[in-house]
């Protein structure tokens, strides 16, 4: 089937690659994340996921992530239903379908202006969930969100595209837009950084990556010290890893033991406003 999309920059086709990642895992035998959504979008698309020679562990890793800060999300709504939801570098996920916050939550999916036309065109619409189409380095996005109501905040994937002043800054802006609120996004290591340039997989997307890597969510506090850690979640100790595919789940069982080890595969990074 065609769908006439926008012409996307180079950066905005790293979109494609999570998108791969979370249809691969909805057709794997013991799906995680179970994202029907993303499967069909990407039936619809044609979407060649192949290409991107994603082995279980990267396919595992980005759909345990996402239910991870999916949880994080349903959890802090729970207790705020007055609060706005932020979705940064969002992509085409569909994180505000499968969390289904009440409508009392106003969610904003923000990324580059291409990736917010293609998520217009091939997204159902939702009522209180918005798209702003900015780059996040840009401050004047955060004009468009409410500034007097709390905050949970995803950026899933994101990280590794932002040097350290960028995502300095970004801090810096979302601490002090919001009352109070909390962020999620997953760990990048400067292991992750080299693992990133090296491995076939992540060939795609390695060429926009300018994070230095943060080796512990320490250095993430050090960069935005208003940020107070809430918890480190390792994917390795989790107990979805039961429904990894054998040789995934044999290396998370070994790694689980060793923090240092554990950092190297996939963590999520929870801090609170």
């Amino acid at each position: 089937m065609t769908i006439p999309l926008p012409d996307l920059t180079p950066l905005e086709n790293t979109l494609w690659l999570t998108l791969a990642g979370k249809a691969l895992d909805y057709r794997a035998e013991h799906p995680i994340l179970r994202d029907r959504t993303a499967y069909d979008l990407a039936a619809k698309l044609d979407l060649d996921t192949a290409r991107f020679k994603l082995s279980a562990s990267p396919v595992v890793g980005i759909a345990h992530r996402s239910l991870v800060m999916d949880d994080i999300v349903r959890r802090f709504v729970a207790r705020r239903p007055d609060a706005v939801g932020l979705d940064l570098g969002a992509g085409l996920d569909t994180r505000v379908h499968r969390v289904d916050p009440p409508p009392t939550v106003d969610w904003y999916d923000v990324d580059l202006p291409g990736v917010a036309e293609a998520r217009r065109l091939l997204l159902p619409e939702r009522p209180h969930a918005h798209v702003i189409g900015r780059d996040l380095n840009d401050p004047g996005w955060l004009d468009e969100v409410p500034s007097d109501r709390p905050a949970v905040i995803v950026a899933d994937g994101l990280i590794g595209f932002l040097s350290q002043e960028e995502l300095a800054g970004l801090l810096d802006r979302l601490v002090r837009h919001f009352p109070a609120g909390e962020i999620c996004f997953n760990g990048y290591t400067r292991f992750h950084v080299w693992a990133a340039r090296k491995y076939a997989g992540t060939r795609s997307v390695a060429p926009f990556l300018k994070s230095p890597g943060f080796d512990t969510p320490q250095d993430i506090v050090r960069l935005e010290p208003r940020l107070k850690l809430v918890r480190e979640i390792f994917l390795a100790r989790e107990p979805e890893v039961a429904g990894y595919p054998w040789t995934t789940r044999l290396a998370s069982r070994l790694t689980s033991w060793s923090t240092s080890l554990s950092r190297k595969g996939t963590a999520v990074q929870h801090y609170r406003l």
